[in-house]
């Protein structure tokens, strides 16, 4: 099996002492691809470092997150655009993680929108995927994209946690959700509605060191544990663990352009 991590911050420090391991472990399990977003500024230099080391498996992104989205925003985006439009020498397979986050502040949700409008822009011009974050913001993010969508806008919905409504909302939009640790948690809802969506529109992600799956949830992610969001999925869609893996690493690797 190939499988597929479509969004993992393994650049961070978290994973400083032991990265190597965490690769092996992850590899081991059948992942052959970590999709790496990026932060903001200060994150840039971590993640090119990661890719310079593995640079056929560590496949590096380039946007601002929304929660790095302050007074100096319009400073932080001509970084990340400078990074994708001016050629040094590095490959980025889409941009991101940028979008909406209206849990941890509301202060700069009106500057959120311009980014990621802005952000949104460079996917059409690079036709490259866009990798959104959108944490309680769900309907004013699908109606945005709407208003971004020519045709030419793809992408995924990062850690999907919302309803079949949205979700086919964002299917027709020409998106893709992205499923992770919160798949496996109890209270989620989120196995009953993926019984509703078809393996076509899913992708695997662990968004590593965050959101560790059952039976690790608490500690810090990683990769290797993809393994426990599939066997989930498998059991949700009744059907076998190479069924997911195939259907899933299909789209990604579609998605992001990667040639096995």
């Amino acid at each position: 099996m190939i499988i597929v991590d479509t969004h993992t911050h393994i650049y961070l420090e978290d994973f400083d002492f032991d990265i190597d391991q965490t690769i092996q472990r992850a590899q081991k399990k059948g992942v052959k691809y970590f999709l790496l977003p990026n932060i903001d500024s200060t994150s840039i230099a971590q993640l090119k470092i990661l890719h310079d080391k593995f640079p056929e498996s560590c496949l590096p992104m380039m946007g601002l997150h929304p929660c790095s989205v302050k007074e100096n925003f319009k400073e932080e985006l001509k970084i990340a655009e400078e990074e994708l439009f001016t050629n040094k020498g590095i490959k980025y397979y889409g941009i991101g993680e940028c979008g909406l986050d209206y849990y941890w502040d509301k202060v700069f949700i009106p500057q959120q929108k311009e980014a990621l409008h802005i952000q949104s822009k460079w996917a059409k011009n690079l036709k490259l995927p866009l990798i959104l974050h959108m944490r309680d913001s769900i309907d004013d993010g699908i109606e945005l994209i709407k208003q971004e969508q020519n045709g030419k806008l793809k992408g995924i919905f990062h850690c999907f946690s919302g309803t079949v409504a949205q979700a086919q909302q964002i299917i027709e939009l020409g998106f893709l959700l992205g499923i992770g640790g919160v798949l496996t948690y109890k209270k989620s809802g989120l196995d009953e509605m993926l019984k509703n969506i078809d393996l076509k529109y899913l992708v695997l992600e662990t968004d590593a060191p965050y959101l560790s799956p059952v039976p690790f949830r608490g500690n810090r992610n990683e990769p290797a544990y993809l393994e426990y969001i599939l066997t989930r999925l498998a059991e949700v869609k009744n059907c076998s663990k190479e069924e997911v893996a195939k259907n899933t690493s299909e789209n990604a690797m579609k998605l992001f352009e990667i040639k096995n």
